[in-house]
């Protein structure tokens, strides 16, 4: 049977076998490990070549991962050729090193990441027989630890005919599943290209793990995404987690962090770590890339990473549940657009201070080895969520010419992280999690918090599950244009709103404000952003009771609904985006205080700007890792619901000290702290 015939046939099976036959996999209860990338390339020395593995080793750095680049395992008579690579996976060896062996068919010399999708047939028949070869002959080195199938994921082209022959196929399948639309006399825009692009994402990641497969039923594979804030639409994580041993991302600052000045740098890598850890689920997650090096002509925002910043990155990926992380790059690449950046070593191949840092970071991991290997991050029961409908929506909406913030793309994103760094300032360690990803199946809710900020879209088919949600005890945070659109752009605000019930009312209207405006809540006055929401308040026969929390000249700008055993707090204007333009998070803080339950939550007492804390528990032990991105030294008193005793100092950059448990950090100050209980 054709590989195209069975896909028509089969569609749904092809996505969703699983194989059995999978005998290792990368274990939640692993020693972490950290590494940076070797670049294997034309025309280095064996010295170089053996001194790259040589230095890893000598800097406390067990992995690395090597671009398998399929243009360097060709002769001039096209015949396979692999021993620039043979070198390397022996040296590896040598030196004890494990190898993530990241698979790269042919491609354009430009092409610095790699393609996403495969054009045709024949490049794919192309690809199945460069993977079989390669896969062949490097699972018999010993020092190959697992495969990355295809570098950073998502983005692709879809306009190949093999994408759209796929893409045919699955709109059929689509379509006989579909009952008539009941709103056919609407016309709304139809998401197919985001819904097609996210199953093809899905599916080529499955066609490349099944090959794979067919040659090596033993070592984990692996994938990085990348661009999250941007691209987090296009993963579908819970379909991932059935053929891949472990998730993993790319997180260059410079590349992907966009949405953030560069003080918040750390901020944002806490928020990609946290997505990938609910991506992750059930399997363990790894930081594939973490900028290593300078920047120059590649890359969006040029620089070089200070050793402080090396060391902040990847405490806090360990501080996030991953596994370790891999920089990039150890050595430089001669050729192409990255020629001579990015690196570890400097241009004589010696360590810079960068690489020394995360050394003495790896001599940490090593002498504590028990106690991180079985550590898992400590969730502050707060749950900020997207929704991938959402960005969907607004990428169709957004201009990118506009003024202001909800206009452009990203806003939804932009929101949801405003509430995720309002939590961090108080020392909280929220999750950053899609809908679709979040557990409704739990009997009780009491003492979690939901936040939906500004997200502009919510599908029908979670209305009832929001519903339970706060039925069984949960507090649902709601801010902005969320709900105002179903998953079809179309508004649900007008006429008779479904979720009435559940928010406590239906918006009136929204008032354009101008960029930033205040609205007084609970006494505060919040900077808000460009949107004024006036609520209907709901009144049935459901015993509910409403708290007003803001109002003037007898219109209603927010308030508290009781339903069932929780609550929903609802401010339909953009207070997120708000304190997040303004740059000023204290008032929103201090209102976010009185509305959340911070009884069982490790945190700080009382919040701090720019400083945040990811926590960890390893038995009855924990770790906490506090941050200091601020300008000045802060006294950071860390607060918790039972003693927190005998601290311990694990690492420090600078001159942080611990007593009880008042903390004394510096500025760009990192201080890993182990308690214990007893």
């Amino acid at each position: 049977m054709g590989f195209l015939k069975f896909c028509r046939i089969y569609p749904i099976v092809f996505l969703l076998i699983i194989f059995t036959d999978m005998k290792a996999q990368v274990n939640n209860k692993d020693n972490l490990m950290i590494g940076a990338e070797i670049f294997i390339e034309p025309g280095q020395s064996d010295y170089n070549v053996e001194g790259w593995f040589n230095t890893l080793l000598e800097n406390n750095m067990e992995i690395t991962r090597i671009r398998m680049f399929e243009n360097y395992m060709k002769n001039e008579h096209g015949g396979w050729d692999f021993r620039l690579f043979d070198r390397a996976f022996s040296y590896a060896e040598k030196y004890h090193i494990k190898v993530y062996a990241n698979l790269f068919p042919a491609t354009d010399f430009t092409d610095v990441g790699g393609f996403k999708f495969p054009a045709d047939e024949e490049h794919l028949n192309r690809i199945a027989d460069y993977v079989k070869n390669v896969v062949i002959h490097f699972k018999e080195f010993s020092s190959l630890y697992g495969w990355v199938p295809i570098n950073e994921p998502g983005g692709g082209n879809m306009n190949d005919p093999l994408a759209q022959k796929l893409y045919n196929t699955w709109l059929k399948e689509q379509n006989a599943k579909i009952e008539k639309d009941k709103l056919t006399d609407y016309h709304h825009p139809s998401f197919d290209h985001e819904k097609f692009l996210r199953y093809y994402n899905t599916w080529y990641l499955k066609w490349l793990t099944d090959e794979i497969r067919k040659y090596d039923s033993v070592n984990p594979v692996h994938v990085n995404n990348h661009a999250i804030f941007n691209l987090a639409s296009q993963y579908d994580f819970p379909a991932w987690r059935t053929f891949l041993s472990s998730l993993g991302g790319s997180a260059h600052a410079s590349w992907h962090f966009g949405f953030f000045t560069r003080r918040k740098y750390a901020l944002a890598m806490s928020a990609n770590s946290e997505i990938l850890r609910s991506g992750a689920g059930n399997i363990p997650w790894f930081m594939t890339e973490l900028q290593g090096g300078n920047n120059i002509y590649s890359g969006i925002e040029p620089m070089c990473p200070t050793k402080e910043e090396i060391g902040q990155w990847l405490w806090i990926t360990i501080g996030a549940g991953s596994k370790g992380a891999i920089y990039w790059c150890l050595n430089p690449r001669a050729s192409g657009s990255e020629a001579g950046e990015w690196a570890m070593v400097d241009f004589q191949n010696r360590p810079t201070d960068r690489l020394m840092e995360a050394g003495r970071i790896g001599t940490v991991l090593k002498e504590h080895q028990q106690l991180f290997s079985v550590a898992k991050p400590l969730n502050s029961k707060i749950h900020v969520v997207h929704v991938k409908e959402s960005m969907w929506v607004e990428n169709r909406l957004a201009r990118d010419s506009s003024k202001d913030e909800i206009r452009l793309p990203g806003a939804v994103m932009k929101s949801a992280l405003s509430y995720f760094e309002a939590f961090s300032y108080m020392g909280l360690q929220p999750s950053l999690e899609e809908l679709g990803e979040f557990d409704f199946y739990h009997s009780s809710y009491q003492g979690h918090t939901m936040v939906l900020s500004h997200q502009i879209a919510i599908p029908v088919k979670y209305h009832d599950k929001l519903r339970y949600f706060v039925r069984k005890g949960g507090r649902l945070m709601i801010d902005g244009l969320t709900g105002y659109y179903d998953e079809n752009a179309i508004c649900i605000m007008i006429n008779d709103f479904p979720l009435k019930d559940l928010f406590g009312g239906s918006v009136s209207e929204f008032k354009y404000m101008g960029n930033l405006f205040s609205l007084q809540i609970d006494g505060e006055n919040l900077p808000t952003h460009a949107l004024k929401g006036s609520i209907h308040p709901q009144s049935d026969s459901h015993n509910q009771v409403q708290k007003i929390i803001c109002s003037d000249d007898h219109k209603i700008y927010g308030l508290i609904n009781d339903y069932g055993e929780g609550n929903v707090v609802w401010i339909p204007s953009p207070i997120g985006l708000g304190a997040r333009i303004a740059d000023n998070y204290k008032p929103f803080i201090e209102f976010l205080q009185r509305h959340i339950d911070l009884s069982d939550a490790i945190r700080f007492e009382p919040f701090l700007d720019n400083v945040m804390m990811k926590t960890l528990k390893s038995g009855d032990e924990y770790i906490t890792i506090v941050i200091n991105k601020s300008d000045s030294e802060k006294t950071v008193k860390i607060m918790a619901p039972f003693a927190l005793r005998n601290p311990a100092m694990l690492f420090s950059n600078g001159t942080a000290f611990i007593k009880n448990n008042l903390l004394e950090i510096g500025s760009e100050e990192i201080a890993v702290i182990h308690w214990n209980t007893h």
